[in-house]
């Protein structure tokens, strides 16, 4: 069963301008590889060459970041809402 995964602004414009888009998956990294295979321009911007997530990515299950749970390895289950935020960084 899909996971509705929300995306920012930034990344819509691989999306066709859409805000949220349903992928299948049974963890986060499944996820994430599920999007970059549907859309290949997002690969840069969510995944280090090695398959790690970036470091400027913020990825939330539900209200949890996956930083502080199981990283890529974090589950998901149907109706779980993935959100993916750009970091914020500033002084």
């Amino acid at each position: 069963m899909p996971v509705d995964v929300r995306l920012p602004t930034l990344l819509r414009s691989q999306t066709g301008g859409r805000s949220t888009v349903s992928v299948e998956g049974k963890t986060i990294g499944d996820i994430l590889n599920e999007l970059v295979a549907q859309y290949p321009g997002m690969g840069g911007q969510l995944l280090n060459e090695d398959g790690t997530l970036h470091r400027f990515v913020n990825v939330y299950v539900n209200d949890d970041d996956v930083r502080y749970l199981d990283l890529l390895d974090t589950p998901v289950k149907p109706g779980d809402e993935v959100s993916i935020l750009p970091a914020v960084a500033g002084g």
